[in-house]
This record gives C-alpha cells, sequence and structure tokens, in this order.
C-alpha cells in the first residue's frame, strides 16, 4: 500500500521532517462515540475522519488521527458513549496542537465533527494564541451548510429533516458507510416534557413561554429513541453524497485561503 502523503498516520518521521518545509496546514479532526438514534453506529467520527481526509488530500493538507471521543454530558445514560469530561478534552485537544506546535508547524485547523465541543474548543484556541500567538481555527463540519444547500437537498422538508439523530448525520453515514445503517428503525424524534414544559432539540433546556430555560437534563429524560429533534425519515444516501461533496469542497477551500495567511497576523490579508 503507497503512503498517503495527505494521511499523517501513514508518513513516516522522514516524510514528515521533508513536508514540514513546505509550510503544510495540519488537519486535526474531531469527533464523538455517541448515540445517534436508533438507526445509525454510534461511532460518528468515521464519517468525521473520512471527510477531513478527503479535504486535506484537495488541498494538500496533512490530517491527523481523529479524535473519536467528544464532550457531552447529557449523553451518558446511554450505553456504548465514551464522553470526556471537559477538563479531560480540553487537556487532550492542547496536548494536540502542542505536538505540532512544539516542531515549528504554524497552521493548524480543528475539523470539529461534535457541535458540543465548541466552547471547549474555544477555551483552547484562545489558550494557544496567548501562548503561541498562533490563530487556529475551527469549523463545525456539521453546521458548514447554508440553509440554500438544504433548501436545494431537502425542498420543503429542510427543517423537519435536520436534528440529532436525523440529517446530516444519517444522510452522510447512508453515503460513506451504508452497511451501517437499519434502516428499520428509523423513526422520528419523540420527545418528553420536562417539569411539563416542552423540552428543546440539544437536550438541555426547555422552553417557559418564549424563553428557553438551561436544566441539566439527561437524553434519557427527554428523548424516548435517542433522536433530539428532526425526522430521518427525509435522509437519504443521495443527499448525503452532495453533503459530503459540498462539505468536502467547502472545507478544502478554507485550508487552501489560510495557508497563504500569515496565522499570526489577522489583520493582513492571504499572500497572492
Amino acid at each position: 500500500m503507497t503512503a498517503r502523503r495527505h494521511a499523517l498516520q501513514d508518513l513516516s518521521w522522514v516524510d514528515l521532517e521533508e513536508l514540514r518545509a513546505e509550510g503544510p496546514v495540519i488537519v486535526l479532526p474531531l469527533g464523538s462515540q455517541e448515540q445517534q438514534g436508533p438507526h445509525a453506529p454510534m461511532g460518528d467520527f468515521v464519517v468525521a475522519e473520512r471527510i477531513a481526509l478527503a479535504a486535506a488530500e484537495r488541498a494538500d493538507a496533512i490530517c491527523a488521527p481523529v479524535l473519536p471521543f467528544g464532550y457531552a454530558e447529557f449523553f451518558r445514560g446511554i450505553a456504548g458513549g465514551m464522553q470526556l469530561r471537559a477538563e479531560t478534552f480540553r487537556l487532550v485537544l492542547s496536548d494536540m496542537i502542542g505536538a505540532f506546535t512544539d516542531h515549528g508547524f504554524r497552521h493548524i485547523v480543528i475539523l470539529n465533527g461534535h457541535t458540543t465541543n465548541a466552547p471547549l474548543i474555544a477555551d483552547v484556541a484562545h489558550e494557544v494564541r496567548r501562548a503561541t500567538g498562533l490563530f487556529v481555527p475551527n469549523l463545525n463540519l456539521w453546521r458548514l451548510a447554508p440553509d440554500a444547500v438544504w433548501q436545494r437537498l431537502h425542498g420543503e422538508n429542510a427543517a423537519a429533516a435536520r436534528g440529532h439523530g436525523a440529517d446530516p448525520l444519517t444522510s452522510v453515514t447512508m453515503h460513506l458507510t451504508p452497511d451501517l445503517i437499519r434502516a428499520d428503525r428509523i423513526a422520528p424524534a419523540a420527545r418528553r416534557t420536562a417539569f411539563g414544559l416542552p423540552t428543546q432539540g440539544q437536550f438541555a433546556s426547555v422552553m417557559f413561554g418564549s424563553a428557553p430555560v438551561e436544566l441539566p437534563l439527561d437524553v434519557t429524560d427527554v428523548a424516548a429513541n435517542g433522536v433530539g429533534n428532526g425526522d430521518a425519515r427525509f435522509a437519504s444516501a443521495a443527499i448525503g453524497a452532495e453533503l459530503v461533496e459540498w462539505t468536502t469542497d467547502h472545507v478544502a477551500s478554507f485550508l487552501r485561503h489560510f495557508r497563504r495567511c500569515d496565522p499570526t497576523d489577522p489583520a493582513a490579508a492571504p499572500a497572492a
């Protein structure tokens, strides 16, 4: 098997040393091991890594191995999930970034495949900036596609199709790992109330009148089938293929753009 130039796990240390002189972008993909409804595999990090590797190849970047565990306290109630504590996640991500900044790599981009990681990633990115002067961008893979893309793919079902346990991940999984989908188990969200109030899609809040109230809810308190929001019956492999292509192209374009930037100076335009 030929070593993939864009996949860090395939390279020897000598290979990487030779590539370092070119000033490559290092891609850090993050995913999670968590329930995605009764029909989909729990290892959503697999599809996050596939997209990250494909984008790195298009952009001539180098993709590090995926971090398969994320932060999501509200998923601890279902067996099979492997959640990191907030302090653990921050330390691991900081060490991952440091493994490259310690050796002079300056262009590092996080591709986050688990939305709940976002505030912790922001904390670490600020720490990295204070310590090294480097800006580390973070792209949320599942929130990149604009409404126009959703409308084109789902039409009048665009809003109803989206949510945890539905799209984008169900369609993406149907496309990338179709053998792992249990189509006979696909069903819409089945929400419970909490304190007599409607619960929200991300599990951790209820609505009181027109305003949200945050609560330390668990997925088992509010989602009978683990589907947080949306209806996976609108998902399809064809939609997943288009989502993967759009997302991969968008990420690759950003990686090429950021490579031309000075990661210590956000005020400067990218080099020609």
